[in-house]
């Protein structure tokens, strides 16, 4: 296969094909040179673009206990993890812009006062179809995945039975219309499962020794677990680079966009995996990441060594990082 160079500072992949990785879901190694190049710039423009737009309200959806009952539902519904991530992503969107509607709607003209008040009466109504809007986001991401079941509303009414809620499929569809409205219309939002996926198709254009099928597995996993921790994970990481243990809310705030970038975080899920998998030498690992996305190799280090030292227990030493 004959490849072009990419003219792209931020991003570099090197002359070379690749191995086929067969899979059920996901094959490796299909993807022209010129696609794979765009597509990785594109990501990288959207992941731009959302942290100069980072909503202050930024991961307020992304909480532990949330975060694993929609991946307990895609579980369920045998839905790949693409959905669970999708679903996330849309959630988290659509809950941060339709509260503040509410809250505008809410509060009277020229009113100061009682917005304490107004925001706890937001939260309680929408506590009422916090489900029914949880579920609508898995609906919605699972018609996004093209090679994945799609879940109609005649699963929907069922499973959301099961868990004894009753809604019939008009209320159903009323309440993804609100999601999409709301969204205009905007849910393929790249999520970090797309970035982690679309980096391991690179690693392994560049070099087809890299072991993509095991190591996609393992990201899998490695993305899974930082998605569950997340609050510890980025409180930990703000810690360590701030260098204080009680981060003040001004650098709270200014450390969002660290949270929110998405690039960052596939690069070091990937680097962790390959810590795990142990296939080259970590400086290798750091120096391919690096180049292909322009992020800095010290602070893939960084971040991937507060990941495995979640994983595998702050007494752990990690001497070999």
């Amino acid at each position: 296969m004959e490849s072009k160079p990419l003219n792209t500072p931020s991003f570099k992949m090197r002359t070379g094909s690749s191995n086929s990785y067969k899979r059920q879901e996901l094959k490796f190694g299909a993807a022209p040179h010129d696609i794979l190049a765009d597509f990785l710039v594109n990501l990288n423009g959207k992941n731009r673009e959302h942290l100069e737009n980072v909503s202050e309200h930024a991961g307020t959806f992304k909480q532990s206990r949330l975060v694993e009952s929609v991946f307990l539902i895609c579980e369920v519904l045998r839905l790949e993890p693409f959905t669970a991530y999708q679903a996330i992503e849309i959630l988290e969107r659509f809950m941060i812009n339709h509260i503040e509607e509410m809250f505008v709607a809410a509060l009277p003209s020229g009113a100061d006062g009682g917005k304490g008040d107004i925001y706890g009466s937001v939260l309680i109504k929408l506590s009422d179809k916090f489900m029914l809007l949880v579920f609508s986001c898995v609906q919605l991401a699972s018609k996004l995945a093209l090679h994945c079941r799609i879940v109609d509303n005649s699963t929907a009414v069922k499973f959301l039975q099961s868990l004894g809620y009753s809604y019939n499929k008009e209320t159903l569809l009323e309440s993804e219309l609100n999601i999409l409205k709301t969204l205009n219309f905007y849910i393929n939002i790249p999520n970090p499962l797309t970035y982690v996926e679309t980096l391991l198709e690179v690693l392994g254009y560049n070099d087809s020794d890299v072991p993509i099928k095991y190591l996609h597995k393992i990201s899998q996993l490695v993305l899974q677990f930082v998605y569950l921790q997340r609050n510890p994970i980025y409180h930990n990481l703000l810690v360590a680079t701030i260098e204080n243990s009680a981060p003040s809310e001004v650098q709270r705030v200014k450390f969002l966009s660290v949270k929110e970038d998405s690039m960052l975080l596939a690069v070091s899920v990937i680097a962790v995996s390959a810590f795990i998998l142990n296939y080259t030498t970590w400086d290798q690992v750091l120096k391919e990441l690096s180049c292909i996305t322009g992020i800095n190799g010290e602070s893939i280090s960084d971040f991937s060594h507060i990941i495995l030292k979640e994983i595998m227990g702050s007494g752990t030493p990690l001497k070999s990082l």
